[in-house]
């Protein structure tokens, strides 16, 4: 039987070619609840964080909001950040698969040379003209799944990096809505106020006409004047809540803050019927949910890289070329050179390096699954709140809604009986503070609840087709 020499090695190489050193991957497991406590029904979910979110903000039913929401996406800076970070991870992802492939290099040399004299007797002459040409060609045999794993790694990391991409996506649409809501309470609290501003101005004007004409009391006139002074105050305060509002809602669609501006409208309408199905289907949709599930997969795969490092990388390599003491014999046959044959380099001692990076690549991979389950865990937080801050918020419009009856009825009662003199004008100060109060209460009830469905829809993952 004919012997097979130097090609034995790359034999058994190629048969041992599928082996990896990776643990088999399966994502974490997570105890999943049966039920939100709120809403919904769960079922057990199965990765598609692919699912396009949709224009999800067109629910609110705002033309402003939606001409603000397409701004987003082209000037936000965060996202052309997280844009950039996604082309460097599949850039890397590609640098990873290119050892899937031989690399071969040439190399010309041109030199004249002296040799030392103690060995011109042995190789003469002692000075000569050599000319190099070559090509070399190296290919690394993957026995261990190194490359493999690595580029598993690799991919896994881009495929995180796209997810993160679509967190921040989902994220900035929705601050951006959340903000939006807020300044427009802010623009209602503001019609309130100024409209309080100018009732109190009438009043207080009236109750110093009152003290001239020496039926008021002084005391009248300086609660009058109070009432009328915190009002302004209030007033004052809530524009410049808006106008720092209005800067942020700049800065996410990527203008300067002196270069835009909105003009003011009241909040009204209500926060959209959200589908409570939704949570069914959490971790198919929440994209920062599956960037931790592929940031798990991609340190399996690293424990793979760090325990091939224990066994010989084997190249194959080849070698050919031409060398002359003149240019003009490269080409001649007796100029010419060849080398073929693998390579195994293995390291003997280290000092623990390797077991160091192994451990390392272990408890990489442990604080990944730990993080996915606190990522799932803080999805379940986020529904779980925003579902109870919808329920609880409509019942605190309806009873806000009747105390701003009531407080209006007890407001034109005081007055009356003010103007017959049957009270102190502290009744009617009194009553025009709680008037006020429940007015401003039931806007922000208003504006918490559309923040509240804006925060259900990014708790969620993303919205549905408009």
């Amino acid at each position: 039987m004919k012997s097979l020499g130097p090609v034995a090695p790359v034999i058994l190489a190629g048969v041992l070619a599928s082996c990896s050193l990776a643990p088999e991957y399966h994502p974490p497991e997570m105890p999943v609840p049966a039920a939100y406590s709120e809403a919904g029904i769960w079922r057990k979910g199965q990765p598609a964080d692919e699912i396009p979110k949709g224009t999800w903000w067109k629910v609110f039913g705002d033309p402003r909001l939606n001409a603000l929401e397409d701004k987003v996406s082209s000037g936000n800076q965060d996202l052309k950040v997280a844009l950039a970070r996604f082309d460097q991870a599949r850039a890397a992802a590609q640098y990873a698969r290119a050892d899937y492939y031989p690399q071969v290099s040439a190399q010309e040399a041109s030199f004249r040379q002296r040799r030392s004299g103690t060995v011109a007797n042995v190789f003469p002459p002692r000075i000569y003209s050599d000319h190099y040409l070559s090509a070399d060609v190296s290919y690394e045999l993957d026995v261990w799944g190194r490359v493999r794993n690595l580029v598993a790694a690799g991919e896994d990391r881009a495929q995180a990096s796209g997810a993160d991409l679509a967190t921040v996506d989902l994220a900035v649409h929705a601050e951006l809505a959340a903000d939006y809501f807020a300044l427009r309470g802010d623009d209602a609290r503001q019609d309130i106020l100024g409209k309080t501003v100018v009732a109190y101005g009438k009043a207080f004007d009236l109750i110093r006409q009152r003290h001239d004409g020496g039926i008021a009391a002084a005391a009248d006139v300086a609660q009058a004047q109070t009432q009328l002074e915190t009002a302004k105050t209030q007033a004052s305060d809530t524009r410049l809540k808006r106008a720092q509002l209005e800067h942020a809602i700049a800065i996410l669609i990527g203008e300067a803050p002196a270069d835009f501006h909105l003009a003011p409208v009241p909040l009204n309408g209500l926060p959209p019927a959200i589908n409570p199905g939704l949570p069914s289907t959490l971790l198919e949709r929440r994209p920062d949910i599956a960037a931790a599930e592929r940031r798990v997969a991609a340190a399996n795969a690293d424990i793979g890289v760090a325990r091939a490092a224990f066994y010989p990388v084997i190249d194959l390599r080849a070698l050919v070329g031409a060398e002359s003491a003149s240019a003009a014999t490269w080409f001649q046959a007796p100029s010419s050179l060849w080398a073929l044959g693998p390579t195994a380099v293995l390291t003997v001692f280290d000092g623990g390096r390797l077991s160091a990076l192994s451990a390392e690549a272990h408890a990489a991979y442990d604080e990944t699954v730990a993080s996915y389950r606190q990522t799932v865990l803080t999805a379940w937080l986020d529904v779980e709140d925003n579902l109870a801050a919808l329920r609880l918020l409509e019942q605190e419009a309806g009873t806000q809604d009747a105390a701003v009856t009531a407080a209006n009825t007890a407001l034109q009662q005081a007055e009356l009986r003010y103007a017959g003199g049957l009270v102190t004008y502290l009744e009617v100060v009194s009553t025009q503070n709680a008037a006020l109060a429940a007015e401003l209460g039931a806007e922000d009830i208003l504006t918490r609840r559309m923040t509240a469905g804006v925060l259900l829809i990014k708790a969620l993952g993303g919205g549905w087709p408009s």
